[in-house]
């Protein structure tokens, strides 16, 4: 693995400093395979449920980035499957060419600290950040560019009685470049590297990983950290994707990355007291980059499902089709045929 960044502190000083961080919590981790198998295991955790649908999008639609003023409009050239909360805003997804981006909380995130730049640039609403990189890019370093750039201001709703979107994402697409950005006091500080296995909440990024080498030292066989914070689920993700089987097969490769999915998750209805950012696991995902599988595990139903996007019909001109998670609570495998036409969701600008 190759990080593009140096991680300056003391991993036992970060660790320390790290005691008693309250996080949003939500874990990603990368499961590579062998024979090009790369699955992004990805589980969304929240004090409360979030209504979450599956969207299909097929490519040629027309959206537009906000509705404010000096927003901009976009065709996608991409289809695309979408998890869109509250019908509103899309949390992560995976386009037809395999680049998957999942959004985190990171509450520490700061998008814009200069008022006065963002008049100079169009606004981008966050319940469609995620859809336009997935829509206009193919691979990571297309998302890279386009970042660095920065021809855009983000701003977002609240949600959930008034909670703000702070969120870092992390990016893979079927090469397994990878990249995490983070918006810190308005800056985007972006680290790549091949096949980065974990990202989970705060701290940033660079102090995650300095934790992380410390208990890579005390070495997981030994002890591994077994809270529910941000830092050690992270530890523990990293360890057991490093130190489990690699294989190619598809359903065995999902069986691999559902489990170690569920050794980083939170029990259903679990708090913490006097840590209420600290909450139950609501869903995962999982999104098989090689075969185009995007699968979904809410935490109160029976099974696990998936969408093939190779049996989507992406062409231009097809219909928006749409899963109702919360009318199938008993559904089992692949339930492409059972997606139904919709009209686009509405975004909660």
């Amino acid at each position: 693995m190759r990080y593009l960044f140096s991680i300056l502190a003391s991993a036992l000083v970060v660790a320390s400093s790290a005691i008693g961080i309250e996080s949003k919590a939500c874990t990603r981790v990368l499961y590579t395979g062998n024979d090009n198998l790369r699955i992004v295991g990805r589980s969304l955790d929240w004090k409360t449920p979030i209504p979450t649908n599956l969207y299909v999008y097929p490519r040629g639609i027309t959206k537009a980035s906000h509705d404010l003023p000096g927003a901009f409009t976009w065709t996608s050239k991409y289809g695309a499957v979408y998890a869109v909360g509250y019908d509103g805003g899309v949390t992560e997804g995976m386009n037809e060419k395999g680049l998957v981006i999942n959004g985190l909380f990171c509450k520490g995130s700061v998008y814009e600290s200069q008022p006065d730049s963002i008049v100079k640039k169009p606004p981008l609403s966050l319940a469609v950040f995620v859809a336009w990189l997935l829509d206009m890019n193919e691979t990571t370093d297309e998302v890279v560019k386009v970042l660095r750039e920065r021809n855009f201001y983000i701003s977002g709703a609240t949600f959930d009685g008034g909670t703000v979107s702070a969120l870092h994402w992390g990016v893979t697409d079927a090469s397994g470049k990878c990249a995490v950005f983070e918006f810190v006091d308005g800056n985007i500080n972006i680290y790549e590297g091949d096949d980065m296995p974990v990202l989970t909440n705060d701290p940033t990024f660079p102090a995650m990983n300095a934790i992380n080498d410390y208990w890579v030292n005390v070495g997981g066989q030994n002890m591994l950290p077994g809270t529910v914070k941000s830092p050690d689920r992270f530890v523990r993700g990293y360890f057991f994707d490093n130190n489990v089987e690699k294989t190619g097969d598809t359903d065995e490769g999902f069986a691999i990355i559902r489990s170690i999915m569920a050794n980083v998750s939170v029990p259903y209805h679990y708090t913490v007291n006097g840590e209420p950012n600290v909450s139950s696991t609501q869903w995962r995902s999982y999104a098989n980059i090689r075969d185009l599988r995007y699968y979904f595990d809410m935490a109160p139903a029976m099974g696990v499902y998936y969408v093939d996007l190779n049996k989507c019909d992406l062409r231009k001109g097809a219909s928006v089709m749409k899963f109702d998670t919360g009318s199938h609570m008993c559904t089992v495998g692949d339930i492409t045929s059972k997606m139904v036409k919709t009209q686009p969701f509405k975004p909660m600008y």
